[in-house]
């Protein structure tokens, strides 16, 4: 995805076109084959082994006989070893669940397959994988992802995909290439894959509340997770990864490391169609002004507009004492829906009342569920056009409150704002300042 001239909103279209926003179909998929799928083992490697990396390498081994675990990578070498007494332990547990020894020959990640430092990921992609796992941090997420559709790897890629717009167009390059390659790639949007969101959405774009007018979505928590004291011996550049949640240029600020999956309901409502432009507020109220709770902001609140009066509203907060509100609204001609997402209610009040039936599932299995089938049958899944879409929502959203300004969505996309611009390495790093409204530029 070029960068030297603007890309239109109509241009993202076409890209997206050509990409497939849907679970695409393309070539069969690469590696040893028999008939028009895979039969032999699926070799997985993890690239990030923090708590979701963890997670997710269990979901993947859970979800296909011939999965197994062969190579690990993470910044932090003391990362790996619980990751993989973690995979190992809860292998055991299946076995002793169902009376066999087999998923404890899934771990097979041996000492000389197991790497750390900013350059674990090509050494875990060079192993001799078939699917890597993107964990880490999400300012790694083009990079890595690059590195791996480049190589034919298949991936699962957590959300968000970037931090910035120039990793939103190489996510949307590396998501051509992979399908042009034949590979699967699948997104973190966990929501996308719980059966009784899939139904409430299905619903929803087939008309169940008539005319789509508005849409709010709320992701509002009372923090993340706790930030770590500075050690003598860390340089700026540890620090900030150590505590990367609390950095922008690492994490993307909490409305897109964390929220995005609620504005994510948004843009999927909607079949992803884009913005045409937003305006926000947001800022830093109640979060403690600590070295290691960096520069981001505790508080947003995000106006997108769409073609036809469309309006979309996202608050998100890191209140202490607060309530907690994951949940979403969306108005129609002949309707309301109500998204009650974590508890499974979605109900539509209006002119064709109705309720969801379909049962509750595990979103975050089903997603490796249908990533493994994928590669078995041949049958490829791309989910880039949607994450990349959503992803940038989120960023256009930070941006809108950092400056003050209303964005358009070619503005945001077409931003030379690179948050990391230098090589990775341990030693001096910027610290960032906190963004001030009316004087923070829109880059």
């Amino acid at each position: 995805m070029t960068t030297e001239r603007d890309l239109t909103r109509r241009e993202f279209v076409a890209a997206a076109t050509a990409i497939g926003a849907g679970g695409l179909v393309a070539a069969p998929a690469l590696g040893r084959t028999t008939g028009s799928g895979r039969a032999d083992p699926i070799r997985v490697g993890i690239i990030g082994c923090g708590g979701r990396g963890s997670g997710a390498l269990i979901q993947a081994l859970k979800a296909d006989p011939g999965s197994v675990l062969w190579a690990m990578g993470d910044l932090y070498p003391e990362r790996i070893e619980p990751c993989l007494g973690y995979a190992r332990s809860a292998m055991e547990e299946q076995d002793e669940e169902q009376g066999t020894s087999r998923y404890a020959q899934k771990i097979q990640a041996e000492p000389e397959r197991r790497f750390s430092g900013f350059d674990a990921y090509a050494k875990v992609i060079d192993s001799g994988v078939d699917m890597v796992i993107l964990t880490t941090p999400p300012v790694f997420r083009p990079q890595h992802l690059a590195a791996a559709v480049n190589a034919g790897k298949h991936v699962f890629c957590e959300k968000p995909v970037a931090v910035d717009a120039p990793g939103v167009r190489s996510v949307l390059e590396s998501a051509r290439i992979a399908k042009e390659k034949g590979v699967s790639l699948m997104s973190g949007f966990c929501w996308r894959y719980q059966l009784q969101m899939r139904e409430a959405f299905d619903k929803l774009q087939g008309g169940g509340v008539g005319d789509i007018r508005t849409i709010q979505s709320t992701y509002n928590a009372t923090g993340w997770v706790q930030p770590k004291e500075r050690k003598p011996a860390w340089s700026e550049t540890e620090f900030q990864t150590r505590n990367w949640h609390y950095f922008h240029p690492i994490s993307g600020d909490h409305i897109v490391e964390q929220a995005v999956h609620a504005i994510d309901w948004i843009g999927w409502a909607l079949g992803d169609k884009s913005p045409q432009r937003c305006w926000a507020v947001g800022g830093r109220q109640t979060r403690e002004d600590l070295p290691q709770t960096g520069n981001v902001y505790d508080h947003f609140s995000v106006t997108y507009e769409f073609a036809g009066g469309v309006r979309a509203y996202h608050m998100c907060r890191h209140w202490p004492n607060s309530p907690y509100d994951n949940s979403g609204y969306v108005t129609g001609s002949d309707g309301v829906m109500t998204i009650d997402a974590w508890n499974g209610n979605h109900v539509i009040e209006g002119a064709n009342p109705w309720k969801g039936t379909a049962p509750a599932n595990d979103m975050y299995q089903q997603e490796h569920d249908e990533l493994f089938a994928s590669i078995r049958s041949g049958k490829p899944i791309n989910d880039g056009v949607a994450m990349s879409s959503s992803t940038m929502m989120a960023i256009m959203g930070r941006m809108a409150a950092y400056t003050g300004q209303a964005v358009t969505w070619e503005q945001a996309m077409n931003s030379q704002e690179n948050l990391n611009p230098g090589p990775w390495a341990f030693g001096d790093r910027a610290t960032p300042p906190v963004a001030l409204p009316g004087t923070t530029r829109l880059i």
